[in-house]
């Protein structure tokens, strides 16, 4: 099994670089899959305000969101 980084933004999104994302298969709850922008990082939405989900927004800002 190969390994997948993600990276905790402090207060932030889950980020995955490019090349990582590269390899990435995201689905939604029924199992659709989500399409992924070609060459670039993503960041995925934690705080539940995006309005992009489930992508970054930067809305964990606006939210005053912490991470436990």
């Amino acid at each position: 099994m190969t390994s997948l980084p993600i990276k905790i933004k402090h207060n932030g999104p889950l980020f995955i670089t490019a090349e990582d994302a590269a390899a990435l298969v995201l689905t939604d709850h029924t199992g659709a899959l989500i399409q992924l922008p070609v060459g670039k990082g993503i960041a995925l939405c934690r705080c539940g305000a995006s309005a992009n989900k489930p992508y970054c927004d930067g809305s964990h800002r606006k939210v005053g969101f912490r991470a436990a």
